[in-house]
């Protein structure tokens, strides 16, 4: 996936908090920092994934802080400069999850607490998600949640740049900006947060139901991958410090 100066695409209801034991463990051993390492506690993966590292200058290290229960601690460092319009990485976790059709979810329930930390920023946090015609065939939608942007950075759109929100849904009691765009053939919704989102707590299913509803995406799809990372474009001395992160895809 890529980007260039105003367009950003990848490769995010209120719910009840899940609830967490209080047994916390220990942070989990030193930093990652090769382009594709990967860490896992849990059920959960910290991928580094920095696949557009050859298009700048710079570094970046990634780390599990710790699980308590379910709930995940994580964070990232980076400084990355040149070639402002190139994504350099989307660090970003993942669970297990069994691949079925949009019918057949009735919640996917998901918090986030996060802060971001740096200098002349141009990245996001979001979660990112495809959809198929079958479990693992090609990816025919991304629909991403943004809860925050720094920097000219926008997602893919159809109507030009800056984008004008083609609807301002209210999921969950958050307001969004709902961007279309293509990425080739694949379709790409993107429901932007209109203020930063630090301490989420929601329900995925309810924009997949949105879209059904207003925008004919067929319930007979696939759903197959959910992440949830940080998308980094360019900034110094950067971090994005995720204090716990829970997700259940039922």
């Amino acid at each position: 996936m890529y980007s260039v100066p105003l367009l950003l695409t990848l490769a995010a209801t209120l719910a009840p908090s899940l609830a967490a034991p209080s047994r916390t463990l220990e942070a989990r051993g030193p930093s990652q920092c090769a382009q594709y390492s990967s860490l896992s506690t849990g059920s959960y993966t910290l991928y580094q994934n920095q696949w557009g590292a050859s298009t700048g200058t710079g570094s970046q290290c990634s780390q599990i802080d710790g699980l308590s229960g379910n709930s995940l601690a994580w964070s990232t460092t980076w400084s990355w400069a040149n070639s402002p319009n190139s994504v350099k990485s989307y660090t970003n976790v993942e669970v297990p999850m069994t691949k079925k059709i949009l019918s057949q979810y009735t919640s996917i329930p998901t918090t986030w607490a996060w802060s971001y930390t740096g200098t002349n920023l141009a990245a996001n946090v979001a979660y990112d998600t495809f959809l198929g015609s079958s479990p693992t065939g090609a990816q025919e939608y991304e629909v991403m949640i943004w809860l925050g942007v720094w920097g000219t950075i926008y997602p893919l759109s159809d109507n030009g740049y800056p984008p004008t929100p083609v609807a301002t849904p209210t999921i969950g009691g958050t307001p969004f900006n709902l961007i279309v765009g293509h990425n080739g053939p694949m379709v790409v919704y993107s429901f932007l947060a209109q203020s930063k989102v630090t301490n989420y707590s929601g329900d995925l299913v309810p924009f997949y139901r949105y879209l059904q509803t207003n925008y004919a995406l067929s319930p007979n799809k696939y759903l197959q991958k959910i992440q949830a990372g940080t998308e980094v474009f360019t900034g110094s001395n950067a971090k994005l410090t995720t204090s716990a992160y829970t997700i259940s895809i039922r």
